[in-house]
């Protein structure tokens, strides 16, 4: 299966570039962090990487190693700055349709604040 097109018109990308303006959190050379606009938790964060990258199966085959370690410490980093890591926190990235990706630029979400519940609802 073919990996999906990146779309440089996505919402993400506009931030990005300084179309659209973000409540920003953290920036580093390789990553950006927002408050969600539309939060589903009292902490509800977004962290991209700056580099065009769908999701991350596209991330993980075309990014550098030095792209990868940024957004691997800019989630930690953000999560303790947001003063989510004593109580526990989720970190979710929706991809693809079966995923509900709204949008098409890898994405992490943040979220903590207070008891989440379970992820999906146990099998019986």
């Amino acid at each position: 299966m073919s990996q999906p097109v990146y779309d440089d018109q996505n919402i993400f990308a506009k931030i990005l570039r300084g179309e659209i303006p973000c409540n920003k959190v953290d920036e580093c050379d390789h990553t950006l962090s927002f408050h969600d606009i539309q939060p589903q938790a009292p902490v509800h964060i977004l962290v991209i990487p700056k580099g065009a990258y769908v999701n991350m199966t596209d991330f993980s085959e075309n990014a550098s190693a030095e792209e990868q370690t940024a957004y691997l410490a800019a989630l930690g980093r953000v999560a303790k700055m947001a003063g989510v890591t004593k109580d526990g926190y989720r970190l979710i990235a929706n991809t693809g349709q079966h995923g509900h990706q709204d949008v098409p630029h890898l994405h992490m979400h943040i979220l903590g604040g207070h008891a989440l519940g379970r992820m999906l609802p146990a099998r019986s």
